[in-house]
């Protein structure tokens, strides 16, 4: 096994970060986190979580300090890395649902501002107009009391159009086909929640079905590259693989269902909200 602690010695400076960072020893009092599906391996040690690198490291490292730097509360700040060159992050207090569920509609409410902040916060950054999580699952939010309240794991964080994080987030927080997540009008009515949590222009609402529908293809086509083996992740995480067939299946069960139901998606997103948005929309 690779050691790389000759590489990243206490008090050096790590390439390709643009800035020094810490290096501190590894401990031994370590406990597993649980609930990634790409990244095996990933432990808290005392108030920081530790994870191997990935060729997104240094652009994480760096966006997380931008958004921070603009008043972002709502993620981890990176640490630098330990002497066995694991990346660290602040560990942040809360819960992580192990797999999506029903939401109500405070929580997806909740979901579509702590997205906005993010963009907000992205704004800028490496002079990109926007830097989507690209990611925005409930399994990748951090949960206080109930509600989410901070956004975790990076690793497809790139710049994007908002919409696409604004479609990920009707999906995996307001829509499911199973009977017990609730019929499609009150799914509907949520998404429409989330976009005017958002503060989505209307133009992008009408757009708003067909960019879900999008972020079912790119999940099918991400699943299907796993179970070729052609992804990276596929052989850092175990399972990743053992379980590709499966959420293929499930993901077009999933674009079915939403297929059929698109008038109501249609109908909840074309209707004037009463709530009240917090913000002018990204799209003025």
């Amino acid at each position: 096994m690779h050691d790389a602690r000759q590489h990243f010695r206490r008090g050096t400076r790590v390439p390709g970060y643009g800035h020094d960072v810490t290096v501190v020893d590894a401990a031994d009092d370590e406990t597993p986190l649980s609930g990634g599906r790409w990244t095996a391996g990933v432990v808290r040690v005392g108030d920081t979580v530790r994870r191997r690198p990935s060729p997104s490291s240094a652009f994480v490292a760096d966006l997380l300090g931008h958004v921070h730097r603009a008043g972002f509360d709502g993620c981890p700040r990176y640490l630098g890395r330990d002497d066995v060159g694991r990346d660290m992050f602040s560990y942040m207090a809360g819960e992580v649902v192990p797999r999506w569920r029903r939401f109500d509609d405070v929580d997806v409410v909740a979901a579509g501002e702590l997205l906005r902040r993010w963009h907000d916060a992205t704004r800028g950054f490496r002079g990109y107009d926007v830097v989507c999580h690209h990611d925005p699952g409930p399994n990748n939010a951090i949960f206080v009391a109930g509600r989410p309240v901070a956004w975790i794991d990076f690793d497809f964080a790139a710049p994007g159009d908002p919409i696409e994080d604004v479609a990920y987030v009707a999906w995996s927080w307001c829509i499911s086909g199973r009977p017990d997540r609730g019929p499609a009008p009150e799914q509907a009515q949520q998404v429409r929640l989330v976009a005017d949590a958002y503060g989505l222009h209307r133009r992008d609402r009408l757009r708003l079905l067909a960019a879900i529908h999008e972020q079912l293809n790119r999940n099918v086509a991400t699943w299907q590259a796993v179970a070729a083996g052609s992804r990276n992740p596929t052989a850092d995480h175990p399972d990743a693989r053992l379980r590709a067939n499966e959420v293929i299946s499930w993901t077009r069960s999933e674009q079915r269902y939403v297929t059929g139901n698109g008038d109501a998606f249609t109908a909840a997103l074309s209707r004037r909200s009463t709530f009240k948005i917090k913000g002018e929309p990204w799209y003025g």
